[in-house]
Protein backbone atom coordinates (compact mmCIF):
# COMPACT_ATOMS: atom_id res chain seq x y z
CA UNK A 1 0.00 0.00 0.00
CA UNK A 2 1.45 3.51 -0.84
CA UNK A 3 1.48 4.93 2.59
CA UNK A 4 1.64 8.31 1.72
CA UNK A 5 -1.23 8.87 -0.26
CA UNK A 6 -4.43 10.63 0.10
CA UNK A 7 -6.14 7.28 1.18
CA UNK A 8 -2.98 5.33 3.20
CA UNK A 9 -4.75 5.46 6.55
CA UNK A 10 -8.41 5.06 6.30
CA UNK A 11 -9.56 4.14 9.70
CA UNK A 12 -7.46 6.53 11.59
CA UNK A 13 -7.97 9.43 9.18
CA UNK A 14 -12.32 8.54 9.42
CA UNK A 15 -12.20 8.24 13.05
CA UNK A 16 -10.13 11.51 13.09
CA UNK A 17 -12.17 13.42 10.67
CA UNK A 18 -15.05 12.86 12.93
CA UNK A 19 -13.53 14.25 15.96
CA UNK A 20 -12.40 17.21 14.12
CA UNK A 21 -16.35 17.78 12.64
CA UNK A 22 -17.19 17.64 16.75
CA UNK A 23 -14.86 20.13 17.15
CA UNK A 24 -15.19 22.13 14.03
CA UNK A 25 -19.01 22.25 14.42
CA UNK A 26 -19.72 24.87 16.82
CA UNK A 27 -16.64 26.88 15.97
CA UNK A 28 -18.02 27.76 12.51
CA UNK A 29 -21.40 28.57 14.12
CA UNK A 30 -19.64 30.50 16.62
CA UNK A 31 -16.98 32.20 14.37
CA UNK A 32 -20.37 33.56 12.25
CA UNK A 33 -22.60 34.65 14.40
CA UNK A 34 -19.29 36.58 15.98
CA UNK A 35 -18.51 37.90 12.58
CA UNK A 36 -22.07 39.41 11.91
CA UNK A 37 -22.56 36.83 9.04
CA UNK A 38 -25.55 33.96 8.97
CA UNK A 39 -24.32 31.17 10.66
CA UNK A 40 -24.63 28.88 7.33
CA UNK A 41 -21.45 31.17 6.56
CA UNK A 42 -19.50 29.66 8.77
CA UNK A 43 -20.58 26.57 7.75
CA UNK A 44 -19.80 27.21 4.37
CA UNK A 45 -16.23 27.77 5.10
CA UNK A 46 -15.84 24.79 6.66
CA UNK A 47 -17.36 22.59 4.16
CA UNK A 48 -14.86 24.34 1.24
CA UNK A 49 -12.33 24.03 3.50
CA UNK A 50 -12.37 20.38 3.95
CA UNK A 51 -13.36 19.47 0.70
CA UNK A 52 -11.24 21.86 -1.69
CA UNK A 53 -8.43 22.47 -0.38
CA UNK A 54 -6.95 19.06 0.64
CA UNK A 55 -7.26 18.12 -3.16
CA UNK A 56 -4.81 21.14 -4.02
CA UNK A 57 -2.55 21.07 -0.68
CA UNK A 58 0.11 19.07 0.58
CA UNK A 59 -0.25 19.69 4.37
CA UNK A 60 -0.80 16.37 5.53
CA UNK A 61 -2.42 17.33 9.52
CA UNK A 62 -3.48 20.85 9.09
CA UNK A 63 -7.74 21.72 8.75
CA UNK A 64 -8.94 24.72 6.97
CA UNK A 65 -12.13 26.44 7.82
CA UNK A 66 -13.59 29.82 9.23
CA UNK A 67 -10.53 31.71 11.72
CA UNK A 68 -11.31 33.28 14.84
CA UNK A 69 -8.34 35.52 14.18
CA UNK A 70 -10.40 37.06 11.10
CA UNK A 71 -13.11 38.26 13.40
CA UNK A 72 -12.41 41.74 13.59
CA UNK A 73 -11.03 42.04 10.16
CA UNK A 74 -15.03 40.75 9.15
CA UNK A 75 -16.50 42.55 10.98
CA UNK A 76 -14.97 46.13 10.16
CA UNK A 77 -14.58 45.62 6.86
CA UNK A 78 -18.62 44.51 6.86
CA UNK A 79 -19.07 47.92 7.91
CA UNK A 80 -16.54 49.60 5.66
CA UNK A 81 -18.14 48.28 2.73
CA UNK A 82 -21.68 48.79 3.59
CA UNK A 83 -22.64 45.32 3.35
CA UNK A 84 -21.99 41.67 3.52
CA UNK A 85 -22.43 41.33 -0.22
CA UNK A 86 -19.51 43.52 -1.51
CA UNK A 87 -17.40 41.46 1.57
CA UNK A 88 -18.21 38.32 0.10
CA UNK A 89 -16.82 39.91 -3.50
CA UNK A 90 -13.38 40.74 -1.44
CA UNK A 91 -12.93 37.67 -0.06
CA UNK A 92 -13.36 35.86 -3.31
CA UNK A 93 -10.68 38.47 -4.47
CA UNK A 94 -8.17 37.68 -1.94
CA UNK A 95 -8.58 34.15 -2.92
CA UNK A 96 -7.19 35.28 -6.22
CA UNK A 97 -4.60 37.13 -3.89
CA UNK A 98 -2.73 34.43 -2.69
CA UNK A 99 -3.21 32.35 -5.75
CA UNK A 100 -0.51 34.99 -6.99
CA UNK A 101 1.55 34.68 -3.95
CA UNK A 102 1.71 31.77 -3.88
CA UNK A 103 2.52 31.04 -8.25
CA UNK A 104 5.15 34.13 -7.71
CA UNK A 105 6.85 31.79 -4.31
CA UNK A 106 6.18 34.27 -1.85
CA UNK A 107 5.37 31.79 1.16
CA UNK A 108 9.11 31.59 2.42
CA UNK A 109 8.72 35.53 3.13
CA UNK A 110 6.22 34.53 5.81
CA UNK A 111 9.44 33.86 8.00
CA UNK A 112 10.61 36.92 8.11
CA UNK A 113 8.11 38.47 9.86
CA UNK A 114 9.14 38.14 13.99
CA UNK A 115 7.60 35.88 16.13
CA UNK A 116 7.09 38.44 18.71
CA UNK A 117 4.70 40.43 15.99
CA UNK A 118 3.21 37.27 15.17
CA UNK A 119 2.11 36.45 18.80
CA UNK A 120 1.07 40.33 19.71
CA UNK A 121 -1.05 39.33 16.35
CA UNK A 122 -2.45 36.80 17.80
CA UNK A 123 -2.63 38.33 21.71
CA UNK A 124 -4.72 41.50 20.41
CA UNK A 125 -6.83 39.11 18.04
CA UNK A 126 -7.75 37.06 21.52
CA UNK A 127 -8.23 40.42 23.39
CA UNK A 128 -10.56 41.55 20.60
CA UNK A 129 -12.78 38.06 20.74
CA UNK A 130 -13.09 38.26 24.42
CA UNK A 131 -14.11 41.92 24.46
CA UNK A 132 -16.82 41.43 21.94
CA UNK A 133 -18.23 38.18 23.04
CA UNK A 134 -18.62 38.94 26.79
CA UNK A 135 -21.76 41.01 25.89
CA UNK A 136 -22.97 37.92 24.22
CA UNK A 137 -22.13 35.53 26.75
CA UNK A 138 -24.58 37.38 29.16
CA UNK A 139 -27.12 37.81 26.45
CA UNK A 140 -26.67 41.69 25.94
CA UNK A 141 -26.79 43.28 22.75
CA UNK A 142 -23.83 45.85 21.92
CA UNK A 143 -20.81 46.59 23.60
CA UNK A 144 -20.04 45.69 26.97
CA UNK A 145 -21.03 49.13 27.95
CA UNK A 146 -24.78 47.64 27.23
CA UNK A 147 -24.30 44.77 29.74
CA UNK A 148 -26.13 46.09 32.82
CA UNK A 149 -29.29 47.48 30.85
CA UNK A 150 -29.71 44.40 28.22
CA UNK A 151 -28.18 41.47 30.23
CA UNK A 152 -30.52 38.58 29.73
CA UNK A 153 -30.89 36.11 33.13
CA UNK A 154 -31.34 32.82 30.98
CA UNK A 155 -28.41 33.67 28.32
CA UNK A 156 -26.60 34.50 31.42
CA UNK A 157 -27.11 31.82 33.46
CA UNK A 158 -26.45 29.43 30.30
CA UNK A 159 -23.02 31.45 28.91
CA UNK A 160 -21.27 31.31 32.43
CA UNK A 161 -22.57 27.89 32.82
CA UNK A 162 -20.86 27.13 29.19
CA UNK A 163 -17.52 29.37 30.21
CA UNK A 164 -17.24 27.39 33.83
CA UNK A 165 -17.49 24.10 31.89
CA UNK A 166 -14.77 24.74 29.20
CA UNK A 167 -12.36 26.30 31.14
CA UNK A 168 -12.30 23.55 33.87
CA UNK A 169 -12.28 20.71 31.55
CA UNK A 170 -8.82 20.05 31.03
CA UNK A 171 -8.60 19.40 34.81
CA UNK A 172 -11.27 16.53 34.53
CA UNK A 173 -10.45 13.17 33.39
CA UNK A 174 -13.13 13.35 30.21
CA UNK A 175 -10.66 15.63 28.81
CA UNK A 176 -8.20 12.78 27.93
CA UNK A 177 -11.06 11.57 25.31
CA UNK A 178 -10.50 12.95 22.03
CA UNK A 179 -13.93 12.11 20.51
CA UNK A 180 -15.30 14.03 23.47
CA UNK A 181 -14.83 17.88 22.88
CA UNK A 182 -15.56 20.58 25.51
CA UNK A 183 -16.99 22.55 23.05
CA UNK A 184 -20.03 20.29 21.59
CA UNK A 185 -19.92 19.18 25.49
CA UNK A 186 -21.35 22.64 25.97
CA UNK A 187 -23.35 23.04 22.79
CA UNK A 188 -25.07 19.66 23.64
CA UNK A 189 -25.72 20.83 27.04
CA UNK A 190 -26.52 24.37 26.57
CA UNK A 191 -28.74 22.98 23.95
CA UNK A 192 -30.79 20.58 26.05
CA UNK A 193 -30.77 23.27 29.07
CA UNK A 194 -32.59 26.39 26.97
CA UNK A 195 -35.65 24.06 27.10
CA UNK A 196 -35.96 23.57 30.94
CA UNK A 197 -35.33 27.07 31.50
CA UNK A 198 -38.51 28.71 33.94
CA UNK A 199 -40.55 30.76 31.24
CA UNK A 200 -39.45 34.28 32.78
CA UNK A 201 -35.68 33.36 31.67
CA UNK A 202 -36.51 31.67 28.08
CA UNK A 203 -34.20 32.61 25.34
CA UNK A 204 -35.72 34.79 22.51
CA UNK A 205 -35.73 33.42 18.93
CA UNK A 206 -33.18 35.81 17.87
CA UNK A 207 -30.53 34.13 20.95
CA UNK A 208 -30.57 30.71 19.28
CA UNK A 209 -28.76 30.20 16.05
CA UNK A 210 -30.31 30.56 12.35
CA UNK A 211 -29.60 27.48 10.11
CA UNK A 212 -31.88 27.74 6.88
CA UNK A 213 -33.99 24.56 6.24
CA UNK A 214 -35.33 23.42 3.43
CA UNK A 215 -32.17 21.65 1.45
CA UNK A 216 -30.07 23.18 -1.59
CA UNK A 217 -33.16 25.84 -1.66
CA UNK A 218 -33.19 27.24 1.69
CA UNK A 219 -29.47 27.44 1.81
CA UNK A 220 -28.88 29.22 -1.62
CA UNK A 221 -31.36 31.61 -0.42
CA UNK A 222 -30.08 32.25 3.25
CA UNK A 223 -26.19 32.70 1.60
CA UNK A 224 -24.91 36.16 0.98
CA UNK A 225 -23.49 36.02 -2.39
CA UNK A 226 -20.88 38.24 -4.03
CA UNK A 227 -21.85 41.80 -5.39
CA UNK A 228 -19.87 41.82 -8.25
CA UNK A 229 -21.03 45.35 -9.22
CA UNK A 230 -18.25 46.75 -6.91
CA UNK A 231 -15.25 45.22 -8.55
CA UNK A 232 -14.58 48.96 -9.22
CA UNK A 233 -14.32 50.17 -5.36
CA UNK A 234 -10.79 50.74 -4.47
CA UNK A 235 -12.31 49.60 -0.99
CA UNK A 236 -13.09 46.13 -1.96
CA UNK A 237 -9.67 46.00 -3.14
CA UNK A 238 -7.94 46.94 -0.25
CA UNK A 239 -9.90 44.38 1.89
CA UNK A 240 -9.27 41.62 -0.39
CA UNK A 241 -5.42 42.88 0.25
CA UNK A 242 -5.70 42.55 3.85
CA UNK A 243 -8.03 39.77 3.85
CA UNK A 244 -5.48 37.26 1.91
CA UNK A 245 -2.16 38.79 3.88
CA UNK A 246 -3.43 38.04 7.58
CA UNK A 247 -4.42 35.04 6.31
CA UNK A 248 -1.67 34.00 4.46
CA UNK A 249 0.35 34.41 7.72
CA UNK A 250 -1.84 33.20 9.62
CA UNK A 251 -2.02 29.68 7.65
CA UNK A 252 1.90 29.70 7.26
CA UNK A 253 2.64 29.76 10.89
CA UNK A 254 -0.27 26.68 11.38
CA UNK A 255 0.99 24.96 8.99
CA UNK A 256 4.66 25.08 10.62
CA UNK A 257 3.26 24.66 14.48
CA UNK A 258 1.28 21.65 12.97
CA UNK A 259 4.43 20.34 11.25
CA UNK A 260 6.46 20.20 13.95
CA UNK A 261 3.62 17.60 15.51
CA UNK A 262 3.38 15.32 12.42
CA UNK A 263 4.94 11.87 13.88
CA UNK A 264 5.94 11.50 10.32
CA UNK A 265 8.06 14.85 10.18
CA UNK A 266 6.57 15.85 6.54
CA UNK A 267 6.88 19.46 5.88
CA UNK A 268 4.18 21.68 4.10
CA UNK A 269 5.02 23.11 0.87
CA UNK A 270 4.35 26.96 1.77
CA UNK A 271 3.70 28.20 -1.91
CA UNK A 272 1.34 25.14 -2.58
CA UNK A 273 -0.17 26.01 0.24
CA UNK A 274 -0.83 29.39 -0.44
CA UNK A 275 -2.14 28.49 -3.88
CA UNK A 276 -4.57 26.14 -2.06
CA UNK A 277 -6.04 28.47 0.45
CA UNK A 278 -6.14 30.65 -2.47
CA UNK A 279 -8.65 28.17 -4.40
CA UNK A 280 -10.33 27.83 -1.17
CA UNK A 281 -11.33 31.92 -0.84
CA UNK A 282 -12.05 32.31 -4.16
CA UNK A 283 -14.99 29.22 -3.61
CA UNK A 284 -15.90 30.28 -0.06
CA UNK A 285 -16.32 34.13 -1.42
CA UNK A 286 -18.41 32.94 -4.42
CA UNK A 287 -20.68 30.59 -2.58
CA UNK A 288 -21.15 33.34 0.55
CA UNK A 289 -18.83 31.61 3.15
CA UNK A 290 -16.43 33.63 5.69
CA UNK A 291 -12.78 33.70 4.46
CA UNK A 292 -10.80 30.47 5.31
CA UNK A 293 -7.39 29.65 6.55
CA UNK A 294 -5.12 26.76 8.51
CA UNK A 295 -6.73 26.61 11.99
CA UNK A 296 -4.53 25.44 14.88
CA UNK A 297 -7.44 24.41 16.74
CA UNK A 298 -9.18 22.56 14.28
CA UNK A 299 -5.58 20.93 13.28
CA UNK A 300 -4.15 20.43 16.83
CA UNK A 301 -7.19 18.31 16.96
CA UNK A 302 -6.96 16.25 14.03
CA UNK A 303 -2.91 15.81 15.35
CA UNK A 304 -4.24 14.34 18.75
CA UNK A 305 -6.56 12.05 16.98
CA UNK A 306 -4.39 10.23 15.27
CA UNK A 307 -4.92 11.65 11.64
CA UNK A 308 -2.30 10.79 9.18
CA UNK A 309 -3.48 12.37 6.02
CA UNK A 310 -5.75 14.80 4.45
CA UNK A 311 -8.16 12.45 4.24
CA UNK A 312 -9.46 13.52 7.60
CA UNK A 313 -10.17 17.33 6.74
CA UNK A 314 -11.90 15.79 4.22
CA UNK A 315 -14.22 13.60 6.42
CA UNK A 316 -14.94 16.80 8.56
CA UNK A 317 -16.10 18.56 6.13
CA UNK A 318 -18.50 15.92 4.48
CA UNK A 319 -20.20 15.59 8.14
CA UNK A 320 -20.62 19.30 8.03
CA UNK A 321 -22.79 19.42 4.35
CA UNK A 322 -24.56 16.75 6.29
CA UNK A 323 -24.95 18.21 9.06
CA UNK A 324 -26.25 21.33 7.28
CA UNK A 325 -28.21 19.46 5.06
CA UNK A 326 -29.93 17.22 6.98
CA UNK A 327 -30.05 18.73 10.78
CA UNK A 328 -31.08 22.20 10.41
CA UNK A 329 -33.72 22.07 12.78
CA UNK A 330 -31.19 20.69 15.51
CA UNK A 331 -28.35 23.52 14.84
CA UNK A 332 -31.20 26.28 15.29
CA UNK A 333 -31.70 24.75 18.78
CA UNK A 334 -27.84 26.17 19.82
CA UNK A 335 -28.19 29.04 22.09
CA UNK A 336 -25.72 31.80 20.71
CA UNK A 337 -24.66 32.65 24.18
CA UNK A 338 -22.96 28.76 24.52
CA UNK A 339 -21.50 29.43 21.27
CA UNK A 340 -19.65 32.75 22.21
CA UNK A 341 -18.22 31.30 25.60
CA UNK A 342 -16.41 28.85 23.21
CA UNK A 343 -15.03 31.62 21.66
CA UNK A 344 -14.37 33.60 24.83
CA UNK A 345 -12.03 30.32 25.29
CA UNK A 346 -10.40 30.71 22.55
CA UNK A 347 -9.94 34.32 22.55
CA UNK A 348 -8.16 33.82 26.21
CA UNK A 349 -6.02 30.96 25.03
CA UNK A 350 -4.65 33.31 22.54
CA UNK A 351 -3.92 36.11 25.28
CA UNK A 352 -3.30 33.97 28.14
CA UNK A 353 -1.38 35.52 30.88
CA UNK A 354 1.59 33.07 30.74
CA UNK A 355 2.01 34.64 26.79
CA UNK A 356 2.72 38.04 28.50
CA UNK A 357 5.06 36.77 30.95
CA UNK A 358 7.08 34.45 28.71
CA UNK A 359 7.83 37.63 26.70
CA UNK A 360 8.66 39.42 29.13
CA UNK A 361 11.61 36.72 30.25
CA UNK A 362 12.85 36.51 26.46
CA UNK A 363 13.67 40.11 27.36
CA UNK A 364 12.71 43.86 25.90
CA UNK A 365 14.11 42.62 22.39
CA UNK A 366 10.72 40.71 22.58
CA UNK A 367 8.56 42.36 24.43
CA UNK A 368 8.37 45.76 23.36
CA UNK A 369 7.66 44.64 19.70
CA UNK A 370 5.12 42.29 21.24
CA UNK A 371 3.44 45.11 23.14
CA UNK A 372 3.53 47.45 20.40
CA UNK A 373 1.88 44.91 17.92
CA UNK A 374 -0.83 44.56 20.81
CA UNK A 375 -1.81 48.41 21.39
CA UNK A 376 -1.41 48.89 17.43
CA UNK A 377 -3.90 46.18 16.83
CA UNK A 378 -6.48 47.35 19.13
CA UNK A 379 -6.14 51.08 18.07
CA UNK A 380 -6.04 50.49 14.30
CA UNK A 381 -6.20 47.23 12.79
CA UNK A 382 -5.32 44.30 11.89
CA UNK A 383 -3.13 44.79 9.25
CA UNK A 384 -1.76 48.11 10.29
CA UNK A 385 -1.18 47.35 13.54
CA UNK A 386 1.00 44.65 12.17
CA UNK A 387 2.53 46.45 9.81
CA UNK A 388 3.19 49.05 12.79
CA UNK A 389 4.55 45.45 14.85
CA UNK A 390 6.96 44.40 12.10
CA UNK A 391 9.00 48.08 11.63
CA UNK A 392 9.29 48.06 15.76
CA UNK A 393 10.49 44.86 15.26
CA UNK A 394 13.64 45.71 12.91
CA UNK A 395 14.02 48.31 14.56
CA UNK A 396 14.69 46.70 17.83
CA UNK A 397 16.71 44.07 16.23
CA UNK A 398 18.71 46.41 14.12
CA UNK A 399 19.55 48.03 17.82
CA UNK A 400 19.97 44.93 18.97
CA UNK A 401 22.56 43.88 16.24
CA UNK A 402 24.18 47.13 17.10
CA UNK A 403 24.77 47.20 20.20
CA UNK A 404 26.47 43.81 20.03
CA UNK A 405 28.56 44.22 17.45
CA UNK A 406 31.28 45.69 19.72
CA UNK A 407 33.18 43.97 22.02
CA UNK A 408 34.88 45.75 24.59
CA UNK A 409 37.98 44.48 27.19
CA UNK A 410 39.39 46.85 29.43
CA UNK A 411 43.16 44.99 29.98
CA UNK A 412 44.86 45.27 34.06
CA UNK A 413 47.41 48.04 32.53
CA UNK A 414 44.62 50.24 31.90
CA UNK A 415 44.46 50.09 27.79
CA UNK A 416 41.25 49.34 25.67
CA UNK A 417 40.64 46.90 22.74
CA UNK A 418 37.65 47.72 20.94
CA UNK A 419 36.80 44.95 18.43
CA UNK A 420 34.04 44.31 15.49
CA UNK A 421 32.53 41.34 16.40
CA UNK A 422 30.29 41.28 12.36
CA UNK A 423 30.39 43.80 9.50
CA UNK A 424 30.95 47.68 10.18
CA UNK A 425 28.05 49.08 8.60
CA UNK A 426 25.74 52.25 9.09
CA UNK A 427 23.70 50.30 11.28
CA UNK A 428 26.44 49.90 14.03
CA UNK A 429 27.08 53.11 13.60
CA UNK A 430 25.53 54.74 16.48
CA UNK A 431 26.74 52.14 18.86
CA UNK A 432 30.32 52.83 17.83
CA UNK A 433 29.84 56.61 18.41
CA UNK A 434 28.21 55.35 21.89
CA UNK A 435 31.48 53.43 22.34
CA UNK A 436 33.80 55.96 21.39
CA UNK A 437 31.95 58.68 24.07
CA UNK A 438 32.40 55.79 26.77
CA UNK A 439 36.11 55.72 26.86
CA UNK A 440 37.89 57.56 29.48
CA UNK A 441 40.55 60.41 28.89
CA UNK A 442 44.02 60.14 28.42
CA UNK A 443 43.56 56.30 27.70
CA UNK A 444 45.33 53.81 24.92
CA UNK A 445 42.83 52.30 22.86
CA UNK A 446 43.38 49.43 20.07
CA UNK A 447 40.67 49.39 17.57
CA UNK A 448 40.47 45.82 15.90
CA UNK A 449 38.30 45.86 12.82
CA UNK A 450 39.17 41.61 13.47
CA UNK A 451 38.87 41.14 9.55
CA UNK A 452 35.11 42.30 9.17
CA UNK A 453 34.75 44.55 6.00
CA UNK A 454 33.88 48.53 7.15
CA UNK A 455 31.62 50.73 5.30
CA UNK A 456 32.00 53.95 4.86
CA UNK A 457 29.76 55.32 7.56
CA UNK A 458 31.85 53.65 10.02
CA UNK A 459 35.31 54.56 8.57
CA UNK A 460 34.08 58.41 8.82
CA UNK A 461 32.81 57.82 12.89
CA UNK A 462 36.70 55.92 13.40
CA UNK A 463 38.28 59.10 11.66
CA UNK A 464 36.03 61.88 13.67
CA UNK A 465 37.81 59.75 16.85
CA UNK A 466 41.25 59.66 15.44
CA UNK A 467 41.17 63.16 14.88
CA UNK A 468 39.41 64.60 18.07
CA UNK A 469 41.67 61.56 20.26
CA UNK A 470 44.30 64.38 21.02
CA UNK A 471 42.02 66.80 22.72
CA UNK A 472 41.09 63.91 25.15
CA UNK A 473 44.41 62.86 25.75
CA UNK A 474 43.78 59.71 24.32
CA UNK A 475 46.09 57.35 22.11
CA UNK A 476 44.69 55.33 19.24
CA UNK A 477 46.02 52.41 17.24
CA UNK A 478 44.28 51.07 15.05
CA UNK A 479 44.54 47.23 13.36
CA UNK A 480 43.17 46.30 9.88
CA UNK A 481 41.24 49.79 9.31
CA UNK A 482 42.26 51.66 6.19
CA UNK A 483 41.59 55.63 6.55
CA UNK A 484 43.05 56.48 3.29
CA UNK A 485 41.08 59.33 1.98
CA UNK A 486 38.37 59.46 4.49
CA UNK A 487 37.59 62.98 5.78
CA UNK A 488 35.27 64.00 8.75
CA UNK A 489 34.15 67.40 7.76
CA UNK A 490 31.36 68.47 5.69
CA UNK A 491 29.28 65.73 5.41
Amino acid sequence: MDRHGLFAYPRQDALAGIVVFLVALPLCLGIAVASGVPPVSGLVAGIVGGLAIPLISRSPLSVSGPAAGLIAIVLFEIERLGGVNAFMTAVALAGVMQIALGLLRTGKFSALVPGSVVKGMLAAIGITITLKQVPVVLGAAGSIASIPDSMHRGATLIGLASLAVLLAWKHTPLARLPMVPSALVVVVAASLGAGLLPEEWRLRADQFVNVPTGGFDGLRSALPLPDWSVLGSSGVWIAAATIAVVASIETLLSCQAVDRLDPLKRRTPPDRELVAQGVGNALSGALGGLPVTAVIVRSGANVAAGARERLSAIVHALLLLICVLALPEVLNHIPQACLAAVLVQVGLNLAKPSLFIEQRRLGMDQLVPFLVTIVAVLATDLLKGVVVGIVVGVVVALRKAATSSIERTDHPDGSITLRLRRDGTFIMKPALVDAFAAIPARARVTFDANGEPIDQDVREAIAGFVDDAPNRGISVSLVGVDLTGVTTGGH
